[in-house]
């Protein structure tokens, strides 16, 4: 007679083949056995969704958190909306607008239509929903798929989308503004259906974000076609940074918009930095007398994947959903002595910052090698590949418990040279330290680390202004990790700042 263990592995098989190539899995009800749905269940593999929906789990996940939900969100809904409708729906214009823009937070609510749609909410996990929305589709040329999700086209998501959309959303909606080449998608769109007010709200963006071409090739084709258009700016503000260039990429313009829409808030609550200090070996030594290791595990996740491995320690018996004493006392080893000598590494870049060299091309040189020192041990024990020292990530991450989907692999080698470039042309310290440590990890470029080595960064930037080297206390961990879900999710650095400010005068 098969034992629990036994039992519980061959459930896994069946999970196992439900899996996609990422180790995750969404499906009905029907796809399982009711035996192996429940056994799975009970172990927390598996967590329903919605009635008759299921997604795959980590069992080590306590009650009420969110990694996995947020992790497989816009994967679900991809599989459930097929489901249900085909390929006959698509999410609402502004959160069409959103995800080609490279924002892929979770919304507390996604809007979907289609003409078989009911108007109904459908509530989910953790306080987010779906509401279905009786309505007629953008023509299929009009429409374009987008991680498996349907959306509206960029041109014709700017046509349809509200009028408010571009001033609550600035950053997005000046992204997608800078991916338009050229006027024509949009100007069939505005001829075909007569939109003279939409095209005067289309001239004003496009002029707001310095497209003066586009503007103008909107503005005298509308009116050659006999409509009267009246410009209008749907944009509250000027944005900082000024947009140009035909072939750059979404990602690198977002964090240029966002370091610039950001910067002023920083220097309205930092104080003023006193300038590089005259005792440089003195400052050295503070550094190192205030070395502790109290840097966060890791805030990425990846998802958990059913492997042979598992099946047959399941099978044996020798399954436990806690680690092992021994392999957590080895990884704790390793992550103390990685974390000594990436702070060495960092000391020798603020020795280098201290001897007059510009912060960010410290930073950008030194920054990989802070990443090896930090995981070097633990490859060196067989924890981690000797592969898993190369550089940037090349698969998709997660924070766990975060709304806020890093970018994804190829988006990341986009995004990493400006962030650089941003600090190289800084002048002001705490803006460095604030958005450098943000942006850090809302690009999240590595597997793992990126939270300490984040901090490593925020601190050399600090030191390059006369601050004090900062520690952010454990105790104090909610309330960062808040702060910098604020700032990912909505685009809001208040918190984040005020939160540093805070950490420095402490400090």
């Amino acid at each position: 007679m098969a034992t629990p263990f036994e039992k519980l592995a061959q459930s896994l098989e069946q999970l196992r083949r439900l899996q996609n190539e990422k180790g995750i899995a969404v499906f009905r009800a029907s796809d399982l056995s009711r035996t192996h749905k429940d056994r799975l269940v009970a172990n927390g593999f598996l967590k329903e969704v919605i009635r008759g929906w299921y997604i795959s789990t980590r069992p080590d996940e306590h009650e009420g958190n969110t990694t996995s939900w947020y992790m497989l969100f816009w994967y679900f809904a991809s599989v459930y909306m097929n489901s249900r409708f085909g390929k006959d729906w698509c999410i609402s214009p502004e959160q069409s607008l959103s995800l080609h823009s490279g924002n892929f937070s979770v919304p507390k609510q996604l809007l979907v239509r289609s003409p078989k749609a009911q108007n109904n909410v459908i509530s989910l996990l953790h306080g987010t929903s779906f509401f279905d929305l009786k309505l007629s589709l953008p023509q299929e040329n009009e429409r374009s798929e987008k991680d498996g999700i349907q959306v509206f086209s960029i041109a014709a998501g700017l046509l349809a989308c509200a009028p408010d959309y571009f001033a609550n959303n600035s950053t997005d909606a000046r992204t997608c503004l800078s991916m338009i080449k050229d006027a024509s998608d949009i100007l069939s769109l505005l001829l075909e259906r007569g939109h003279s007010v939409k095209a005067g709200r289309l001239i004003g963006a496009f002029r707001n974000v310095g497209n003066n071409r586009i503007a103008d090739d909107i503005l005298d084709t509308m009116k050659s076609a006999g409509y009267d258009v009246r410009e209008d700016d749907p944009f509250r503000d000027k944005p900082e940074y000024a947009i140009g260039g035909r072939d750059v990429s979404p990602y690198a313009t977002r964090i240029r918009l966002m370091w610039h829409k950001m910067r002023p808030t920083v220097l309205e609550y930092f104080p003023s930095a006193q300038g590089l200090p005259i005792d440089k070996n003195s400052i050295l030594k503070q550094i190192d007398d205030l070395y502790v290791t109290d840097a966060y595990h890791s805030l990425s996740i990846e998802g958990y994947q059913v492997t042979s491995d598992l099946i047959e320690r399941v099978r044996s018996g020798h399954w436990n959903p806690e680690e092992e004493k021994n392999d957590k006392n080895q990884k704790d080893a390793m992550a103390a002595r990685g974390y000594w000598q990436a702070f060495q590494a960092v000391k020798n870049s603020i020795s280098e910052i201290l001897n007059g060299k510009n912060p960010g091309e410290v930073a950008d040189m030194a920054h990989g090698i802070w990443y090896r020192e930090l995981f070097a041990p633990s490859v060196a024990a067989g924890i981690l590949k000797a592969s898993d020292l190369a550089g940037y990530r090349t698969s998709q991450v997660y924070i766990k418990g975060s709304m806020h989907t890093p970018f994804n692999k190829d988006a990341v080698r986009d995004a990493m040279p400006v962030l650089f470039d941003l600090l190289k042309e800084e002048t002001e310290a705490c803006v460095r330290a604030v958005l450098g440590h943000f942006i850090f990890v809302y690009i999240h470029p590595y597997m793992d680390g990126n939270g300490r080595i984040s901090r490593f960064l925020m601190n050399a930037m600090l030191i390059s202004g006369g601050y004090s080297w900062t520690i952010i206390p454990t105790e104090q961990r909610n309330e960062y990790l808040s702060a910098l879900e604020q700032a990912s999710v909505y685009q809001n650095i208040t918190d984040f700042t005020k939160f540093l400010v805070n950490m420095v005068k402490q400090g």
